[in-house]
Parts: structure tokens; sequence; C-alpha cells
């Protein structure tokens, strides 16, 4: 501010300040938590992270809720483009105005006789009308931009920038309107005090400064005395037009952000939610505070990590479900704090998480849906996730080797359950090569490596049943597929001779010893035989009796069915160690199966199948369904048979799942590619999958209504004379004719993602994956980004 000017800014009213661009984000950035407070434990802002209702398979935390679609919103490049150019005609217009070319616009201006106005009043009355003349440009140019679309469009990014979030109501349009007035009021009073065309404001300060303080001109007292007086002046202004236009209630809508911190939650549901979550009411209200005290001490201080709170909650879950059991965990709570409930296995955390997760909702992100029109509209530019309530309808996922199946999905979902199961809400069970990363070793609880002479634990060879019918299907059902052998007549022939065995022993026959019965080893039939007399098992004589019988025919299976078991037995199946089944899965258990890596091809397949179904058949029946337990299968080549298809359609009401990796469909028999599909509720799609795998996800995914547009050319004969002319012309240099096109718009029933498209229009790194919860609720094939 000029020192020998006492109206300030007077000699540079004829400057205008530019404005800085805003460019726009690459991206929309993260919503921040709604109300974690400046520099509090990171598990709190954790908790304080907004996860609104959202989409099967949408990752909730820091999701923000999309308006509703509007088929008619115009492009990114039609509302800009069309706002950038309102903008330079609005300015154009406002040029040749100001430059006093359009002088018909200020004859309001002398029907009312401002010219015969003298001094301030004329200048005012001026002034005044060309801020309305301004205001008038302003809103009709506006208008034509689409200035209220542009807004809608930016809104949530503004907000996000200047109050921390984006999910606030905008005020009403009175309100809006008023706060706008009082503030072009503000400005235009303010330029006309500054301006010199208001003098009267300075009254004062001629009242208070002595005469001699303004003949110094640039002394000290002048100086202070004068920009003082300016700054009070002002603030005045602002506080009376802020009166009059409302700005208080803008300003507790519209709140500036903290730096680094986000806006504190407003409405009590709000805060009696964050206090559930950090202050654990619910335990106080019980009769607890002890144990409320304790733990959201630990909460605060960094002593509790995401999975001992999500571990806490479950175990409070259970307590507010058998209430009897409340003083136990309180006592617990009160004494160990972040350390109560711990993992039979003492671990807290897994040593190490590649992926992303929120064990508040039981995610792990996946990916990232990809925002083009493909997609459906609630699934564009959202992060994928995977939880139980989608696993519990079992995964499907199909991909040619490198096109990110293990690393992207299946070693992210299995240190996902890896971790629920740390908390006490569910048992996996991984299965894979030691080269397929399923995790280190410290991550699980049992490692059954097969054919590893070092290894603590076996597979049991018929997955805890003792029922000999039910062994005797499992055991059949795993050597019999992918092969003519009908599964009931290889049960038959097993149980001929599982049944007298364990009446003679009282335990199930191991590979070496079944495998010798099937063979028709003379010395081991005939110690059978002996024993059998001896505990009077007259009944199972019998069996024996019909399976040597049979063996005198030439088709008979049992040669068949032991040269399948000695696949397994030179594999290593039956190496000394403890056995493992998986009946254990009513306990929240960490698996991990090696299969053998090199040479036992057969082997591995076999075992898969023996796993799958062990699975299928423990999984329906087991007694407590509380755990979630999932099957995952690295590679499931050759695994699926009929009995497994039917098992994979009981899994949903039963609490389990499987997560199921092929390299091809071709893998499956063709007569259950379409049960298989149909078996599943999670369909996974990889990039450079084969066009005859593609044509069955595309069958299974079905069809929708699209608009189609049919363009007709016609050559053009229209016009007189000369345009027949410059048409002709034309044709003779380019040699084409010129026509006109005609656009059909018309609604047609289309597959959701073609073959073609599937097979050659999925980019590397991407899959095409389509989701159901066990509730029922499906989700459209989503074209995401893994990673």
């Amino acid at each position: 501010m000029s020192t020998n000017d006492p109206y300030g800014a007077r000699g540079a009213r004829n400057t205008r300040a530019k404005a800085a661009p805003v460019p726009r984000p690459a991206a929309p950035p993260p919503m921040p938590p709604p109300a974690a407070e400046p520099g509090a434990p990171p598990l709190v802002r954790w908790l304080h992270r907004p996860r609104p209702a959202a989409k099967p398979g949408v990752w909730r935390q820091d999701h923000a809720p999309k308006p509703p679609e509007d088929p008619d919103l115009p492009g990114d490049r039609e509302l800009h483009g069309g706002a950038l150019l309102a903008l330079i005609c609005g300015w154009f217009v406002w040029s040749f105005y100001d430059n006093g070319y359009l002088d018909f616009a200020n004859r309001p201006l002398y029907w009312i006789g401002v010219d015969t106005w003298h001094g301030t009043a004329n200048h005012t009355a001026v002034y005044l009308y060309q801020v309305l003349v301004a205001c008038l440009l302003a809103y009709a140019f506006g208008r034509v931009g689409n200035a209220s679309g542009l807004w809608r469009r930016w809104r949530p990014a503004a907000l996000r920038l200047l109050c921390g979030r984006a999910d606030i109501e905008p005020l009403g349009s009175a309100a809006t309107l008023r706060a706008l007035a009082a503030l072009a009021g503000a400005w235009a009073a303010w330029r006309l005090s500054f301006l010199g065309i208001w003098e009267f404001w300075l009254d004062p300060l001629y009242a208070v400064v002595p005469d001699s303080w303004w003949e110094e001109g640039d002394s000290t007292a002048y100086t202070l005395s004068y920009n003082l007086y300016y700054v009070l002046y002002t603030l005045l202004l602002l506080a009376l037009f802020g009166w009059l236009g409302g700005w208080r209630a803008v300003l507790r809508r519209y709140p500036p952000a903290a730096p680094g911190a986000a806006r504190r939650a407003r409405t009590p549901e709000e805060r009696a939610e964050l206090a559930r979550l950090t202050d654990f009411t619910e335990l106080r209200a019980a009769g607890a505070p002890e144990a409320a005290d304790r733990l959201a001490g630990d909460l605060r201080n960094g002593a509790m990590s995401d999975l001992d709170y999500a571990r806490i909650a479950h175990a409070w879950g259970a307590v507010r479900a058998r209430p009897t059991d409340l003083p136990e965990f309180a006592r617990a709570a009160a004494a160990l704090g972040a350390g109560a409930f711990v993992h039979p296995s003492g671990d807290r955390d897994l040593p190490v998480r590649a992926a992303t997760h929120d064990l508040l909702t039981r995610q792990v992100r996946i990916g990232h849906a990809v925002d083009e029109e493909r997609n459906a509209y609630e699934y564009r530019g959202e992060d994928v996730a995977l939880d139980p309530a989608v696993l519990g309808t079992s995964l499907l996922a199909v991909g040619p080797p490198g096109s990110g199946k293990t690393g992207r999905v299946i070693r992210p979902v299995t240190e996902a359950l890896c971790l629920h199961a740390l908390t006490g809400q569910a048992a996996v069970v991984a299965v894979g090569t030691a080269n397929s990363g399923l995790g280190p070793d410290d991550a699980f609880d049992i490692i059954v490596r097969v054919g590893d002479p070092a290894g603590t634990h076996q597979l049991d060879l018929y997955g805890g049943a003792t029922d000999t019918d039910e062994a005797a299907g499992l055991l059949a059902e795993a050597l019999t597929g992918g092969s003519r052998i009908e599964q009931q007549e290889a049960a038959a022939v097993l149980v001929q001779l599982i049944g007298p065995y364990l009446a003679a022993y009282g335990q199930l026959p191991g590979v070496p010893e079944l495998r010798a019965m099937l063979d028709g080893a003379p010395a081991l039939l005939a110690t059978l035989r002996e024993d059998l007399a001896l505990a009077g098992a007259a009944a199972q004589q019998r069996e024996l009796d019909a399976r040597a019988r049979q063996a005198q025919r030439p088709d008979d299976l049992g040669p068949q069915l032991a040269d399948r078991l000695a696949v397994l037995d030179r594999a290593g199946f039956s190496q000394d160690a403890r056995p493992f089944s998986l009946s254990a899965l009513v306990h929240p258990l960490r698996v991990r199966v090696d299969l053998p890596a090199t040479g036992h091809a057969e082997a591995r397949r076999i075992i898969t199948r023996l796993l799958l179904a062990q699975f299928t058949a423990a999984a329906t029946t087991r007694p407590d369904r509380s755990l979630f337990a999932c099957l995952v299968l690295d590679d499931a080549t050759a695994a699926i048979t009929p009995g497994t298809v039917r098992g994979l359609t009981q899994l949903r009401p039963n609490n389990a799942g499987v997560v199921l990796a092929l390299r091809t469909l071709d893998d499956v028999p063709p007569q259950l590619r379409t049960g298989l599909l149909g078996a599943v509720g999670c369909r996974m799609a990889f990039s450079g999958i084969t066009t005859w795998d593609a044509e069955h996800f595309a069958r299974a995914w079905g069809t929708e209504w699209r608009e189609d547009e049919e363009t007709t050319r016609t050559p053009d004969r229209s016009g007189g004379w000369m345009r027949r002319a410059v048409r002709g012309v034309r044709k003779l240099f380019t040699g084409r004719d010129v026509t006109t096109e005609a656009v059909t718009v018309r609604r047609v029933e289309r597959e959701r993602w073609s073959a073609s498209e599937l097979a050659h229009r999925v980019p590397p790194r991407h899959a095409v994956l389509s989701m159901t919860t066990v509730s029922g609720e499906p989700s459209p094939p989503v074209l995401v980004r893994l990673g």
C-alpha cells in the first residue's frame, strides 16, 4: 500500500489480478477419517475411517457412495469444453461492454436520469449498475455453460480439499443466494470505498488523526494510523455483510479442514458409534468398567493392533450371544488387555502382510475397478476386495500361468484367512507346491509336506472319517477322478477291504496295507481272515469272501485301484508322521499342504481331489459351523469330479467355501464345466484365457439390454447447382462420393462380456470378476486391475 495515497489502492484501480488455474487431479484423493483427532494413535485413526455399506466386492474403507447415475450426464470433454466456451464468450461480452461498445446496455441508467445526478450519487449508481450487469452476465453464461453441472462434478473434490470430507449436504437455494448476494454487496462496498467514490468513511479518521500527521506524509505515525483504519473498516464491512448474508451458517456447514486432520463427526449417531468403537461403551454398560478401561488404554497407548482389536471384538460378540460368559471375559480383558483371547499358537499377527487388509470388515483388497463404460457405474473407479461374505459362495479363477492368479489373488486370500484364523473367525487349508509362495512357514500352525521325510505331519487318507462307507466313498472319488472307473463300483471294492480291516484291528488301513490287499497279497489276506475269526466278525468275513470272488474276474477294479495307490506310496504319502485330517476344521487352524513339486504329477492330482472331497464332507458335517472354513487350491487341475461339484453347492449354507485356481477349463471334464460355473458364486477370468474358455464365462454371465447405434451412409444428392458442383470437384480430386450419415439407435440384448472381448480385450494383469454374496446379492462382471 502506497504511503502517498490516502485511498490505498487507488493507483491500481484498473489492474486485474489473475487467479492461478487449479489443475484437475489425476484421481480423487482418498477421503480422510471423519472424526479422528489430530495426533491420535494409528489404531484410533483406523477405527474412525468411514466404512459405509457398499455393493458386493467394493472396498468399504474410505468408500464414498456415488450419487445415482444420470444417463444424460455429459462427459468430461463436453462439460469442461462447454464451460470454457461460455467463459470465453462471457469475457468477450463484458470486455465489449466495459470498453463502451455496447452503449445500449446503459439505457436503463438514462431512463432513471442518472446523467442528471452529480458527485458521489452518480458514480455510486453507475458502479452498482456495472456490478449488476456483471452478475447478470455471470448468471446467463453460467447457465449456458452448465456451471451447476460443473460444480456437482467437482464438489466432492473441493469439499475434501477445503473441509476434509465430501459427504456434506449442500445449503438450501435461498440460503445460498443470500450468502452470494451479501458477498457481492461486500465487494461492491469495498471497491466503492477504495476507488475514491465514497469518501465519507474517512471522516472518522480525519477527526481523530492530527492534521500535522497528514502534512508529514511518510511518517511512521501516519502510515500506522491509516493502515490500521483501513483494516478496521474492512473487518466492519465483513461483519456487517456476513450478518446480512448468514455467513455463520455457511462456515458451520463448510468448516475449513485443519492441516493434517479431518473434521470430527457432528451427528449424535456418529459420536455414539465412535465411542462404541474406541471407548468400549457396550462393555461399560454391561458392568465391566475395569475391562473397558484396560482395553481403551491399550488402544490409545499403541499396545493394541488391528488384529488384537478384531480378535477381542469377536470374543465380545460371542459374549453378547451368551451373556453368562461375561465374568470370564471381563477378568481376562482386565488382566491381559490387548493380549487377551490370543490364538492357541500365541501369535498376535502374521510375520509379514503382502496385501492390504481391513480386519473390521474382514476384507482384503485385490485390485481396482477400471473406470470405463464396460464396468457398471457403481464399480467404476472403486477398489475391489474379497471377504468371507463372497468367498462363502466359492471362487473359481481361470487364467494361464503368469496371469497373476497366485500372487495377486490366491496369496492375498490365504493371508486374509490366516489373519481371520488368528482372530478366531476362520479355519483355512491352503494347498500348493512348495514353490507356490502361499506364505511363510511362520504364518501357519500346521505344514504338511507330502513326500518330505522331515515333515512333522501327514495327511489322513480318509479325512478323519470313521464310517467305512464314507471313508471308501471319499477315497474312491479321489482315486477314480479323471478316469473311466465308476466311483460307486470303486467304493464297493474298497469297502470290502476297509470294513474287515477295521473290524479286525480297530483302525482303517494305511496306503501300503490297502494297496497290498487290493493286489491280493495272500499272506496279508489270510492273516486278516484269521483275525476276523478271532474277533467274531462273521459279517466282515463274508465281505472278504466276496472280494476274493470278485478278484477272479478279468475286469476287477482292484489292480487299477492298487496302481493308483502305488502312485501315492511312491510320492511319500505314507511318511511316518503325525496324521492331520480335515475334521479338525472346527478349530481356527492355519494349515498349508505342500504337494510334491516335480516328478509326481499324478500324485498331486489324486491328493488334490482327495483334499477337495474330504473338505466338502468335513465342512458339511461339522457340528460347530461358527468358523468360516475355506480350502484354497492353487492348482485345481483334474480336481473336479461330479461329487465335488455337488459338494460345492452345499458349502454356502454351512459357512464354508473353496477357492479354485485353474489354468484352463480344459482341465475340467466337459460334462462338468457348466455345472462348475453354476456351483460357484464368484467367477474370475484372467487375461490370456482362450476363446473356448471365454465362451463358458460369457454364457455364465448372461446378457443385458444395451443401446446399439447403427450408422447408414448414403450419397449426398441435396442442394442446388452450386453444392453439386462443389461435390463434383471434391470427388474429382479425392475419388470419393460425399455421403450423409443416418444414425439409428435401438435397444438390443447383448452379452455382458463376449467371448472375443474376454479373450482379446482384457489387458495384462487384469481380470474380469463377478461375485455373489451368501445372502444372494450378485454383482455384474467387473474389469479389475489387479494389485
